[in-house]
């Protein structure tokens, strides 16, 4: 076999040379080259059903019109939370990349969903991390049944998909990419030309032969997949495994994925018996607290397809500093001070002296402008040590003039509040309904920060 020929690539700046060197000559960058396998045109993608072009034969240009419109086809895993995430299950020849923290139930979660898809579909579990005797092991701890399960220990990718090329599995999973390694290249594994080869040869079998893979991934200490971006691109579905130290719930979020919703959340609880689905986790993200609690709030936000109820809670104290902090947990830090300044211009409370703390409880992440509004209304009532009115809710985009703005979705919010007992609703004036009322719920529609203050003192 002719040795393949290879380049170095300068994974700053993509500047390409013949050799190895340890300064980038385009950029300036020290140990920033690595080595690549550099293959011709038509011999790097392989050709399949699905119209991937390769060496089977030349690409043709077609019309969409003629192109078939049916859906893709999906097979349930048999996890609802993680079908949701997934965007409404497994598709035949899609890349899914799974990161998150060590331990924290990635491959607990993959284990279980080939013990559920059971007969029904064939599964190979690939390590490179654990012996086969380990993977059993945990297997029988979450109290799976083994019988029709496979598994490999196995680094080598040409090795891995000769295996698979044999057993024609319907779902692979590979445990982790950053184990595997491929005999093309002289780099080390987990090096970021291995673990970019290795993907690459990965997604084109998937698309070849219509099998569903999965990569676990590592993370950095940032929190983002170790190894190059590129791999992100790469893959179809991109999903993060989140949770606190120390909690025992676990957030399973997608940040991209090309056959269903982004930003779709799945929560999961981990027991004895693995992880656990949480069907209701509006609940578990509000405190229950004995009375009415100053700097605490209630939001709707909006993860993906369906509405969660998450708690703001907030503490303003007086600061011996003289720049105040302020911090910010799930929430975007830039804007909590943004929001600060139009609480005192246009709200007269001045916090300008006082360290700001804001988490969101539950360990949840949350993207949209509609924390806003819940914000400032728990800012304020810490500050003025002020519970808000008991069974209050609220939600809305609070612009630089003081106008609260309305936020997409606002009738399924308002739906989901009233679904959990609670009595009253600040929320923008676009997004209240005609009669104003849904249910027992009070809907109080405002235009103005000012009203909403005023509001929340009622």
């Amino acid at each position: 076999m002719a040795k393949a020929k290879t380049a170095y690539v300068c994974t700053e700046c993509g500047a390409e040379h013949s050799k190895w060197q340890g300064q980038c000559v385009e950029c300036g960058a020290w140990n920033t080259l690595s080595e690549i396998v550099v293959q011709p045109a038509a011999k790097s993608m392989a050709a399949s059903r699905t119209g991937y072009a390769g060496a089977g034969g030349a690409a043709k240009v077609t019309k969409l019109a003629t192109v078939a419109a049916e859906a893709e086809r999906r097979s349930e895993t048999g996890i609802g939370e993680l079908d949701r995430v997934l965007g409404g299950g497994l598709v035949a020849g899609s890349v899914v990349l799974i990161g998150g923290d060590p331990g924290i139930g990635k491959s607990t979660l993959l284990l279980q969903m080939l013990g559920t898809l059971g007969q029904r579909v064939r599964g190979l579990y690939v390590t490179g991390e654990e012996s086969l005797a380990q993977v059993a092991s945990r297997g029988q701890r979450l109290g799976i049944a083994l019988d029709g399960l496979e598994a490999l220990a196995e680094t080598s990718i040409e090795r891995i998909l000769g295996e698979a090329s044999n057993a024609k599995p319907d779902v692979l999973i590979v445990d982790s990419i950053q184990t595997i390694w491929t005999e093309l290249l002289t780099a080390a594994p987990g090096s970021v030309s291995q673990v970019r080869e290795s993907a690459a040869r990965l997604v084109r079998y998937a698309k070849e032969s219509g099998t569903s893979v999965f990569l676990v991934g590592h993370v950095t200490k940032e929190g983002g997949i170790a190894g190059p971006r590129v791999l992100e691109h790469m893959v179809d579905a991109v999903l993060y495994f989140e949770g606190e130290s120390g909690s025992r719930f676990r957030v399973l979020r997608a940040f991209k994925n090309r056959f269903g919703a982004v930003n779709e959340l799945g929560v999961f609880a981990m027991g004895d018996k693995g992880l656990r689905e949480v069907p209701n986790p509006s609940a578990i993200f509000l405190s229950a607290h004995a009375q009415p609690t100053a700097g605490s709030a209630v939001m709707v936000t909006r993860e993906g397809t369906r509405p969660l109820l998450v708690e703001v809670q907030a503490l303003v104290d007086q600061s011996s500093l003289g720049n105040p902090r302020r911090v910010a947990l799930g929430l975007e830090q830039n804007r909590l001070a943004m929001l600060l300044a139009v609480l005192h211009r246009h709200g007269g409370a001045a916090v300008y002296d006082q360290d700001v703390f804001v988490n969101v409880v539950g360990g949840i992440r949350v993207q949209e402008t509609a924390a806003d509004l819940p914000v400032l209304l728990a800012v304020l009532s810490s500050f003025r040590d002020r519970p808000l009115p008991d069974k209050t809710v609220a939600f809305g985009e609070v612009g630089l003039s003081g106008e609260i703005r309305p936020v997409p979705n606002g009738e399924e919010r308002l739906k989901e509040a009233a679904t959990h007992g609670f009595r009253r609703a600040i929320v923008p004036k676009a997004n209240a309904p005609k009669k104003n009322r849904i249910g027992e719920m009070e809907i109080i529609a405002v235009e103005r920060l000012a009203e909403a203050l005023q509001a929340a003192r009622e």
